[in-house]
């Protein structure tokens, strides 16, 4: 039920969304190189050191989606393995650096 606004009232401030562990510091729209939200998040599970296993589990899509994310990534951020997506989650703030 949505409540009316009286004269000279001010809409409520929308509350900001929740971020679930591993998922992306950064908003949509300030993604770089082309990353989707999802593969954004991929990542940051990546980074956190999740194998592929744990990320399928933790999003409920099979390890054939895991890995097409995975490859679409690499491509995206010039990465050939883990250790280098991760420092480019890092250097890029999409994960905290403590």
């Amino acid at each position: 039920m949505v409540a009316a606004l009286q004269p000279g009232q001010a809409a409520p401030t929308p509350t900001p969304p929740h971020h679930p562990p591993g998922s992306a510091r950064r908003g949509a729209d300030t993604l770089p190189d082309g990353l989707t939200p999802r593969e954004t998040e991929v990542l940051t599970l990546i980074a956190h050191g999740l194998s592929n296993a744990e990320i399928c589990a933790r999003l409920v899509v099979s390890q054939a989606t895991v890995k097409t994310h995975i490859n679409r990534i690499f491509a995206k951020i010039g990465a050939t393995d883990r250790a280098q997506a991760v420092g480019y989650a890092y250097r890029n703030d999409l994960v905290d650096g403590g």
